[in-house]
Formats: C-alpha cells, structure tokens, sequence
C-alpha cells in the first residue's frame, strides 16, 4: 500500500479542493461531508485518479484565520505567519473592519499589518494617514505604496516582509488588493484562470481564496501569499471573553487591574479599562467595539 502524498492546499471552492504537491495540482474531496478544510492547510492524500485525490488528513495547523457570524463560521487561511490589511486614500475604508482584522489576527497569533495604497492621490492621502494613526499608535506598522504609479517601489516595499512568511492579503473591495497581488505574483491571472478551471468554478474567479508562491531571493523558508476574496464584514462571534480582551492589545497594561476579578470592562465600578478609557489612553471607539464583540459572542447559536 503506498504512502499517503502530502500536499498544500492551495485554492477552496465548496467542497471541492485544490491541492499543490511537488508542483503538481490534483483535485481534492474530503471523505464524506466534512469541509474543515482551509487555504493553507497541509494535508496528506491519497490519490484516486491521475489528477485527482482524497484527504485523508491534516496536519495539525500553527495558527487559523476565520470569520463566524451567529450561525456558522467561514475559514480564510490556515498555517498564516503575517496579515495584511490593505486600505487606499479612496473610496473610504472602515475602521470597523481594520480593527476586526486586527482583533481576529490577535486571537490566532498572527502578525498584523497595514498597507496604504493608492499614496498618489495627495488629496486625501493626510487624512488616510490621521485615520490610520489609531493602529500605529498600537504598535502595528504601517507601509504606504502605490501599486498604479509606483509598481517598482511597492514591490520593493513589500517583498522583504513577505520573505519567508505564509501572509495573507485582506481588505474590502476596491483598496487595490489585486493589483498588489498582480505585482507580486506576474502570473496570478493565469494561476487565477487554471484554478477556476480545475475547481470547475466557471466565472466565480474573484469569490474563492488562493494561495500563491513567492519566489523571493534569499528567503530563508518558502514564502506564500494567499488573497482572499473582498469583503466587507469580519463577525467574531467565536472569541470568547477572554479572548477578546487579550486581542485588544492596548487593553494589556490594565489586565488584571480592575477592582473584580470577572470584571467585564463594561459598567463595572473600578474597572482599569473603563478608566482608561476616560482618560483617553484607549479610544473609545475601540473600547466600543469589543463591547460590540463581547455582545455578539453571547448570540452564537452553533
């Protein structure tokens, strides 16, 4: 009997799967009904067919990204090292889905980041940067390119700290997320074309995650970049408490703090938080988010 195949999955559409092993790409189904399966996951195989298998298993993931609302929950990546949250001077970004992203990258342990696209539009460049202020005062790093005027300069930006790292690319639409990628990976339509094809998704390129290799010079391990379809909602319902208030990481000074020790950072007398709060060291609107996220983790239903 053979030894199973080990793979990476590259491409998630359904229950259908896009596996890449020695530079082969076979089509995937899990046995049965389960779809636990996410972008990154390394799985091992068995093949049916000469282009075809089925998962056996996986290996034990580092770190998962997803997103749940009240009733189910969406996996993004699996195995990420580095996130990054692309925003542009225009159309208008929104700080509720920056700091989701940032809260649900927390909670996996996983690298956060900000990208700033679209720096040749001078007119609203200064208040995208005032805006962003609120996460850089946090300790989370901000890198400003133009992926339209300044191609060279963005990929100069962005490649050493895509070096070897699994990093994903988020954001809504509209931020110039795909033209970063197409920058970084030149045969990402073609990669995007041969997926759908081999996924059977017809013309749906743009609503399944993918992942990529990156050939970076002088990397010390393989670096991959996966793009994730646009969206403009990140739930957390599946943070718990505890959770939550460690994802916050201008919340950790305080910790441990407050006059209770179930303090819930909410109405509570003596609390460090809400002290905080007062006295501006933390924002109000992200004092109000995670009341907003400890809120919705008290609705999950599944």
């Amino acid at each position: 009997m053979s030894a199973p195949l080990s793979g990476i999955i590259i491409a998630a559409h359904g229950r259908h799967y896009l596996a890449e092993v020695d530079g082969r790409k076979l089509q995937c189904v899990t046995r049965g009904k389960k779809t636990n399966i996410a972008v990154g996951d390394v799985v091992l195989l068995k093949m049916t067919s000469d282009d075809q298998a089925v998962i056996e298993s996986m290996v034990e993931r580092k770190t998962l990204l997803y997103r749940s609302d009240q009733y189910k929950s969406k996996l993004l990546a699996a195995n990420l090292t580095r996130l990054f949250i692309v925003v542009a001077t225009e159309p208008g970004f929104a700080d509720d889905l920056i700091s989701r992203s940032l809260v649900a990258a927390e909670a996996a342990g996983i690298d956060a980041h900000l990208i700033l696209n679209k720096t040749d539009v001078v007119g609203s460049l200064d208040k995208a940067r005032q805006r962003l202020e609120m996460y850089t005062s946090l300790g989370y790093p901000l890198h400003e390119v133009s992926a339209r005027t300044r191609p060279d300069e963005a990929v100069a930006t962005l490649l050493p700290l895509l070096a070897g790292q699994s990093s994903i690319f988020i954001g809504q639409s509209g931020m110039g997320k795909s033209s970063l990628i197409n920058l970084l990976v030149p045969d990402a339509d073609i990669a995007v074309r041969e997926i759908s094809a081999a996924l059977d998704t017809g013309k749906h390129t743009t609503t399944f995650t993918r992942l990529y290799d990156l050939h970076i010079d002088g990397a010390t391990a393989p670096s991959t970049i996966i793009d994730s379809p646009g969206f403009q909602e990140f739930g957390l319902y599946h943070l718990s408490e505890g959770m939550l208030e460690r994802a916050f990481v201008e919340f950790t000074p305080y910790l441990g703090g407050c006059k209770f020790y179930n303090c819930r950072h909410l109405i509570e007398p003596q609390c460090a938080i809400l002290a905080a709060v007062a006295e501006g060291k933390i924002a109000k609107f992200r004092h109000q988010l995670y009341g907003q996220l400890l809120h919705e983790s008290a609705q999950t239903l599944y």
